[in-house]
């Protein structure tokens, strides 16, 4: 055997060993976490666990704050470090995540199609189930534990009668229990998470998650806001209202984070989430006065107890904004006849991403605090120096967009920023037979990076490809346009013929094409007037973003202890014990938050510098490339200015495409007669449409489909 191989086979042995050795700690650590939210509420861990690690862990240095950041705080911060190791690593092996994602395949069908929830597989209701459960046991514990000591005799020395010393414990109760639900809420937003990798979800995936949580969160929230209020109201001690201790709970702090999650609240649902998103999207930035109340309000070591999803969310928030600072350079943008445009950005050889990732948007002469999410529609294997993204007219944002890109006068030049790219670590298509991508208007964006990687993969790699059927759904023969994107704005040399593809489309509102269909797509360069102050997109940890995001999460850590450490044994314990007072639980809290802010921002900084001043040569190499030279009068450059695509290629998408006028889709009859041992069936359009498809696949019609689902609408 040729001794390469042999080496190359025991490196991806050692390899695996590794990550199987991380997987287990990550596991321990994991059902030990979970193990203390089952126990918490019991009088198990308050008299026996909790003391004795207070007794152990209790020092100058730290306090009973050290007791909860070992508890509460640190397994998670080592799972999510362990977690990006692991990630690391698993770059070398794509094949067995794909074999570890196709054991999950059965799990990851659809049971709950429609409802509140949403389309819900058998994985996300088991775990829904047993946080469930966590809950109802935690209520039920707590009540047992807190009702047991409240007695006639009790009540009478409180000076309240029995009914409101239950309804006092019932309003603690419920504030315990919203703790818990907070724990969890940041985690779906941490767009960057290595723990949501670890499970197989990503940011955009998990949104439901972050708004199921939310809801809970704030009933809770208030539910326990309100009986304080009554309980008050009711043995005459309104004045509790107006409070705020320098020892313990501060009333005042607990009401302003209260009104702070109500408005976020109120603007969070659905119809006034979709109608008024900008309403929505502004309000919903008040999430940071009620982590500073809700801290100032339980005192630091308490909140020990929710830091962990917040410090990692803290982290990728940090390293989002210092990515949001730089101006990326707009190579191209192509203009089609259906009011969409495809942004084209310079892109560094160095960023990789899977099909189906996203990118977040900003541009500052539309409006400097919006971010919108588009899918990525190019391919890091097809499109090396380019990534492009696909925005259709749809509200004020993306219509302001289209104009201002549509009149030649205001396109010299266009500043964005962009955040991302996030998407899944690796993806499973290929485990497949078949391919069914079914769409509905804008929602085929997902697919054309899907297409283009099985292109790539039909044309240059041995592996063998699914066969693929496309069935898009359009209001107009306008909206066929887009599939003139399944083409990159540069061409293609790629033989489309190795890649089984068949596209079905249907246009639901017209009975024929329109004379408006004959509208010539539009390509816009504008590299031929680079601004030298623009970069091209690029991983903002580069290369090894995931070694460097642990480096971060550990280092920042540890810099904070340090920092804590210090100054508890040095400044705060002599306060404490050498005068008549002692220091205040809130000035401890906001002195905890900045010194919190100032950790993470010393590495976060320190990283993204270096990977800059690593990425600066190859920059300036692509910022002085040349323009192209345009083989066409300079008025053609606006319209109908393509470079034009390879006949050959452009021709085997007509070819293997039919169009439908006048009617829908028979999604129950076109995914039934799909045949192959393992058929993957992925949805992306309106709810109607994803959930049809749900319904279809968890029918029991055959035990072939394998259903996926991608949403962007929150």
């Amino acid at each position: 055997m040729d001794p390469k191989v042999i080496r190359g086979t025991s490196s991806w042995l050692g390899v695996y060993a590794l990550r199987s050795v991380i997987r287990l700690f990550v596991m321990a650590a994991f059902l030990g976490y979970i193990m203390v939210w089952i126990m918490m509420p019991t009088n198990t861990f308050w008299l026996h666990w909790l003391p004795d690690i207070h007794a152990k862990t209790d020092s100058k240095y730290f306090g009973q704050q050290g007791a909860n950041l070992l508890v509460y705080t640190f397994p998670v911060l080592l799972i999510a470090t362990l977690g990006c190791l692991y990630l690391h690593l698993g770059k070398k092996c794509v094949d067995h995540d794909i074999d570890e994602n196709s054991r999950w395949a059965l799990w990851k069908r659809p049971v709950l199609v429609k409802g509140t929830l949403g389309i819900v597989s058998w994985i996300e209701l088991s775990f829904l189930s047993m946080f469930f459960v966590l809950l109802v046991w935690s209520v039920s514990a707590y009540l047992h534990g807190m009702f047991a000591n409240i007695t006639r005799q009790s009540a009478a020395k409180m000076g309240v009668q029995v009914w409101e010393a239950k309804l006092e414990s019932a309003a603690l109760m419920l504030g315990l229990v919203g703790n818990i639900c907070l724990a969890f809420l940041f985690f779906p937003v941490t767009r960057g998470s290595s723990v949501l990798r670890l499970i197989g979800l990503t940011s955009e995936s998990s949104i439901k998650y972050h708004i199921w949580l939310g809801h809970t969160v704030m009933t809770l929230f208030t539910a326990h806001g309100l009986c304080y209020i009554i309980f008050w109201a009711a043995t005459h001690q309104s004045s509790e209202l107006l409070t705020w201790d320098e020892i313990g709970v501060s009333n005042v702090a607990g009401e302003l984070a209260l009104l702070s999650g109500l408005a976020m609240w109120a603007t969070s649902f659905p119809h006034i989430r979709q109608k008024i998103f900008e309403l929505f999207f502004y309000t919903h930035h008040l999430y940071v006065l009620f982590i500073v109340f809700f801290m100032l309000h339980v005192g630091i070591s308490y909140s020990c107890i929710m830091l962990p999803g917040f410090y990692l969310f803290l982290i990728d928030r940090y390293l989002r904004f210092l990515q949001s600072q730089q101006r990326v350079r707009l190579v191209a943008a192509r203009l089609l006849p259906c009011e969409a445009v495809e942004l084209n950005f310079s892109k560094a050889s160095g960023l990789n991403y899977t099909p189906t990732s996203t990118l977040f948007i900003n541009v500052p002469s539309i409006s400097k605090l919006q971010w919108h999410p588009f899918t990525i529609t190019s391919n890091s294997n097809t499109d090396p120096e380019k990534v492009s993204v696909v925005i259709k007219s749809e509200g004020s944002w993306s219509s302001t967009l289209y104009c201002k890109l549509s009149s030649p006068s205001l396109i010299e030049h266009l500043e964005v920023s962009i955040e991302g790219p996030y998407g899944p670590t690796s993806t499973n298509f290929l485990r497949h037979d078949m391919l069914v991508m079914v769409s509905g208007g804008s929602g085929i964006t997902p697919f054309i990076s899907i297409i283009r990687e099985l292109l790539f993969r039909a044309n240059r790699m041995s592996s063998k490809t699914p066969r693929v059927l496309l069935v898009s759904a359009f209001k107009k023969s306008l909206d066929v346009a887009m599939l003139d994107l399944l083409l990159p704005v540069s061409g293609t040399t790629s033989d489309i013929s190795q890649l089984q593809l068949q596209i079905e489309v249907y246009v639901t509102r017209e009975t024929e094409p329109t004379r408006e269909n004959q509208k010539l797509l539009r390509t816009i360069w504008f590299n031929f007037k680079p601004n030298t102050l623009d970069v091209p997109v690029s991983a903002i940890l580069g290369p090894n973003s995931w070694l460097w995001l642990g480096t971060i999460m550990s280092s920042s850590f540890v810099i904070f202890l340090l920092i804590i450490g210090i100054l508890t044994r040095y400044y705060i314990q002599p306060i404490d014990h050498n005068t008549n007072m002692i220091y205040s639980y809130s000035a401890r809290s906001a002195l905890n938050m900045l010194l919190m802010c100032v950790s993470i921002s010393m590495p976060a900084t320190a990283a993204f510098l270096w990977n800059k001043k690593q990425a600066t040569k190859e920059m300036r190499q692509i910022q002085n490339t040349a323009a192209p030279t345009p083989t066409t009068s300079p008025g053609s450059w606006f319209y109908n200015a393509d470079r034009e695509l390879e006949a050959f290629p452009h021709q085997s998408f007509v070819e293997a495409t039919k169009v439908h006028y006048g009617e829908r889709p028979n999604l129950r009859r076109i995914i039934s007669e799909c045949a192959g041992s393992s058929v993957g069936v992925l949805v992306s359009g309106p709810r109607k449409m994803r959930q049809e498809v749900a319904a279809i696949c968890s029918s029991g019609l055959a035990d072939n489909l394998h259903f996926e689902s991608i949403s962007f609408n929150w």
